[in-house]
C-alpha cells in the first residue's frame, strides 16, 4: 500500500482510519473493549496524560477505574499482528520514492522501582559538562518511518524492549530484519525499487549491522565519533624480493588530522534555510579495521573487508551554535554521485525527527507515566500509545485546525500532532468504533477491612546479567571449558 497522496479524498482517509481501528481491535485478546477504549480516552483526553485514573473520566472510557487498572494488568495484546497491521498501513517516503527508516532507543526511567524486574541502567545527558547519569529504567529500541523534509511525522514501525541478557548490536539486526521483511510482504517494497535507507546514530556498530543485513535490500547509514580511523584499499600488490602475503589494508584516513585525508572522490555545496552553508565531501571504497572481539568473536575465517562511503558534513551554523563540529558518516554503499551523497546526508539529518516523537510520546501521549511493576505490561503499553499515534498519523489528513488565540495559524495537513490530537474527539464519532457496550457491575468486595499485605514483593538489582567476552583468549578458554 502506497503513502497516502495529498489529493485523496476524505471519504478515502476516514476508511483507512476505521480500517485501522478495527484491525487494532482485533489484536486485543483480552480485556479488548476496555484496552480499546482507554486507547480512545488517551487520543481524545484534554491536554496531556498525567494519570491512567483520570482517563476513566473522560465519556470515551465507559467504565469504571477498576476495570482500567484490570485490563492494563491483565490485558493481552498481541505484537505479531499488531506489527502486520503496521507494516501494512500508508508509509512517509522520501522525495525519491524510497523509504527511510530510522532506529534509536528510548528509556522508560524508573529510578525508584527496586521490585521492578529486568532493569538496565539507562544513560541519561545531563544539562552540563559531566553530568551526563545512568538511571535504571527499561530501554526500548524503536523503528520508525521518516518523512521529507521539516517535520515532527514518523511512523513507528516496531519497538522492543532490551533485557539485561540482550546484545544491542545482536537485537537490532534482528529487529530490522524483521521489519523490512513485513514491509516486503506487505507490498510497500518491489523488486526494482530503491533500497530502503537505514539512519542511525553514533551508539550503533553500522558497519556490523551492514555486514549481517547484506542479503536484504537495505542502505545503511550511521554517524561514527570523531576520533575513528578508516582504511582505504591496499591497491595493487608490489613485487618486492622478500614475497610474502599481499597487504590487506591501505593508508589510513584519520578524522582528526586532515594531513591524512586524501583527495575526495566527491564534494558538494548546497545552501539551505536552517544551517546555512552545507559542504560535505565523500570518499569511496573506505573501510574499518576489524578485529576478533565484540561481536566478530564468533565469526569463521578471515575478517571481512567491509566497504562504504565515508562522508564528512560541514554546515554554516546550527540554531544556537556558530561554530559547529563536523558530523562524520559512513554509508553501506559505494560509487555514489555527488547528488547521492546530498540524499544520505539529508536523510540521515532527518533522523532527528523521531526525538520528537519520543518528546510526544512521554510528553503528551503519557507513555512514562503508569508507575507499573511489570515489564510485560509496560510492553503492552508501549503497543498502546503506539497504536494512539499510528490513529494520529492517519487521521492528519481529516484534522482541523483547531489553534489556541496564541498560537500561529498552520498550513493544512502540517498540523502537528499534538494539534490533530485536540481535534480528535470530532473524527472519532465519525469512525468504526467496535468495542461493545459495558454491561452493568457492582464492584468486587475488594481487601477486607484491617487487613494487611504481609507478602513484600521480590526486590531486583538493575544491571545486564551477561558479561560480555571481549577477546578472543578468553572466548578460546570458555569455549574449551564447556567442552
Amino acid at each position: 500500500m502506497k503513502s497516502l497522496a495529498p489529493e485523496q479524498s476524505a471519504d478515502a482517509a476516514l476508511g483507512i482510519l476505521s480500517h485501522f481501528r478495527v484491525q487494532f481491535y482485533d489484536c486485543l485478546y483480552t480485556r479488548a473493549d476496555a484496552l480499546f477504549e482507554l486507547t480512545d480516552a488517551v487520543l481524545c483526553a484534554d491536554g496531556p496524560v498525567t494519570s491512567l485514573v483520570e482517563l476513566t473520566l473522560t465519556a470515551e472510557h465507559r467504565r469504571g477505574h477498576g476495570a482500567m487498572y484490570d485490563a492494563v494488568n491483565h490485558g493481552w495484546l498481541e505484537p505479531r499482528r499488531l506489527r502486520r497491521l503496521l507494516a501494512s498501513t500508508p508509509l512517509p517516503r522520501a522525495a525519491d520514492g524510497r523509504i527511510v527508516l530510522a532506529v534509536d532507543v528510548s528509556n522508560w526511567l524508573r529510578p525508584d522501582a527496586p521490585t521492578s524486574p529486568e532493569l538496565l541502567f539507562c544513560h541519561v545527558y545531563g544539562r552540563g559538562r559531566s553530568a551526563d547519569q545512568f538511571i535504571p529504567g527499561w530501554p526500548y529500541s524503536f523503528v520508525a518511518a521518516l518523512e521529507t523534509g521539516r517535520t515532527s511525522w514518523t511512523a513507528v514501525l516496531d519497538a522492543i524492549r532490551l533485557g539485561p541478557s540482550d546484545d544491542a548490536t545482536a537485537v537490532t539486526a534482528t529487529q530490522l530484519r524483521e521489519v523490512v521483511t513485513r514491509l516486503v510482504h506487505a507490498g510497500q517494497w518491489r523488486p526494482g525499487d530503491a533500497d530502503i535507507l537505514v539512519v542511525m546514530d553514533t551508539g550503533y556498530d553500522v558497519t556490523r549491522l551492514a555486514y549481517v543485513l547484506s542479503d536484504l535490500p537495505v542502505e545503511l547509514v550511521g554517524r561514527l565519533r570523531s576520533d575513528r580511523v578508516m582504511l582505504r584499499d591496499a591497491g595493487p600488490r608490489r613485487s618486492t624480493p622478500r614475497g610474502g602475503q599481499p597487504r590487506k589494508h591501505g593508508g589510513v584516513l584519520t578524522f582528526s588530522k586532515p594531513e591524512s585525508w586524501h583527495t575526495p572522490d566527491q564534494a558538494t555545496t548546497c545552501d539551505t534555510a536552517r544551517y546555512g552553508t552545507a559542504e560535505a565531501i565523500a570518499w569511496d571504497r573506505m573501510h574499518p579495521r576489524l578485529q576478533a572481539r565484540g561481536p566478530w568473536l564468533d565469526h569463521c575465517g578471515e575478517l571481512p573487508l567491509i566497504h562504504g562511503t565515508l562522508i564528512r558534513l560541514k554546515v554554516e551554523y546550527l540554531p544556537g551554535d556558530r561554530d559547529p563540529k563536523p558530523v562524520w558518516l559512513w554509508s553501506s554503499r559505494t560509487g555514489m554521485t555527488g547528488a547521492d551523497v546530498d540524499v544520505r546526508w539529508q536523510a540521515f539529518l532527518r533522523r532527528f525527527d523521531l526525538e520528537h516523537t519520543f518528546r510526544l510520546f512521554k510528553q503528551t501521549l503519557g507513555w512514562t507515566v503508569p508507575k507499573v511493576r511489570d515489564p510485560h505490561t509496560a510492553d503492552l503499553w508501549t503497543w498502546l500509545i503506539i497504536a494512539a499515534h499510528t490513529q494520529l498519523r492517519l487521521a492528519r489528513p481529516l484534522a482541523e485546525d483547531l489553534r489556541r488565540p496564541w498560537e500561529r495559524p498552520s498550513e493544512p495537513r502540517r498540523l502537528t500532532p499534538a494539534r490533530v490530537r485536540r481535534g480528535f474527539r470530532h473524527l472519532r464519532v465519525k469512525t468504526a468504533r467496535p468495542a461493545s457496550v459495558p454491561r452493568p457491575s457492582k464492584p468486587g468486595p475488594g481487601r477486607p477491612p484491617g487487613s494487611k499485605n504481609r507478602r513484600s514483593a521480590p526486590r531486583h538489582e538493575p544491571g545486564k546479567t551477561v558479561k560480555r567476552i571481549e577477546t578472543l583468549t578468553e572466548h578460546v578458554r570458555l569455549k574449551q571449558q564447556r567442552g
